[in-house]
């Protein structure tokens, strides 16, 4: 739950803590627009919808422990619903999802 105009943190992690950070993208999706990716353990911005610029803050210090959650800033009710992160490994086709649905309150 967040408030308009305020920021709110959306969880994800991996449970593959044996993959190589570089073998490892997450991929952060709201109704099919791009909101963040991390490439190869690095921050990605290059196809980013223009909605999402400058609003989605990442903690790559936490990247090694497989926490790849992020902080949507200035939010507002077109944010409202399911965010989906996908996590991919290069070295396999196994595939981690979290979903995560954000409800807006306030005016």
């Amino acid at each position: 739950v967040g408030f308009n105009g305020s920021s709110v943190v959306l969880p994800c992690s991996s449970t593959e803590h044996h993959l190589e950070l570089q073998d490892i993208n997450v991929h952060w999706r709201h109704n099919d627009k791009i909101v963040f990716d991390i490439v190869k353990g690095e921050d990605s911005v290059e196809q980013q919808n223009p909605l999402y610029n400058n609003r989605v803050q990442t903690f790559p210090e936490e990247y090694e422990r497989r926490n790849f959650s992020i902080k949507l800033n200035n939010i507002t009710h077109a944010d409202a619903g399911v965010f989906i992160c996908f996590i991919t490994h290069s070295s396999s086709s196994d595939q981690e999802t979290e979903t995560v649905r954000l409800v807006i309150n306030g005016v």
